[in-house]
């Protein structure tokens, strides 16, 4: 089953639709309601480009202005409220990204598919500060998320969860390949070395990697 083409495929547009769900608001809510919900942890958002993400949701018929809301001397700022075909698309676009696995590219993967051009020496420094990093981060996000657990339902924390698990998961691959390196019992990792001591290319690296 094949994720169906949208005619918005910026996850921020997915996001502005789902906080437009709870309530009609005006673009600079949307922004604060985003930050405070914590969606900028789980979602790439651009502050300065949501309100063209906002117009181009109502372009294609998916939110409507509702309102117009003035407080004091402030400029007037205009309310939008999702659509009956807005609620269809969140509903349907939603489905589709919990049912159907995608390919992503995370940046990682593309430097581990070149890490040849490394020494493994180089390499093993490198996957260790890594590694460190990981801890750390993995040991704050732990007790951040204790902390949320006592004021708010887990519903709303899933995400959280699932990205201390990616990275539990990482940590996990990184230290094993790292004592892979080091025992040399990595397959190749005997040419990989001698590549980078000796300059000459093993027919083997001559295939992709």
């Amino acid at each position: 089953m094949a994720v169906k083409r949208r005619k918005l495929g910026n996850p921020l547009a997915l996001a502005v639709m789902a906080t437009l769900w709870q309530k009609p608001m005006h673009p600079y809510e949307i922004a604060q309601t985003l930050r405070r919900q914590g969606k900028d942890t789980s979602t790439k958002i651009n502050y300065g480009s949501l309100y063209t993400v906002v117009q181009n949701l109502e372009k294609h018929g998916f939110v409507e202005v509702t309102g117009v809301e003035q407080q004091g001397n402030r400029p007037e700022r205009t309310v939008y409220g999702l659509t009956d075909a807005g609620r269809e698309e969140l509903t349907e676009w939603l489905s589709d990204l919990m049912a159907v696995p995608v390919k992503e590219y995370p940046i990682f993967e593309t430097a581990l598919s070149v890490m040849g051009v490394l020494h493994p020496d180089d390499a093993v420094r490198l996957l260790e500060e890594r590694l460190s990093t990981l801890k750390v981060q993995l040991a704050g996000g732990r007790g951040a998320l204790e902390k949320l657990y006592e004021t708010l339902p887990r519903l709303f924390l899933v995400e959280t969860e699932y990205q201390l698990h990616m990275l539990q998961a990482q940590a996990a691959w990184v230290r094993g390949f790292l004592e892979e390196i080091r025992e040399g019992t990595l397959p190749g990792v005997d040419l990989w070395r001698r590549y980078h001591d000796t300059g000459e290319l093993p027919e083997e690296f001559t295939e992709p990697l």
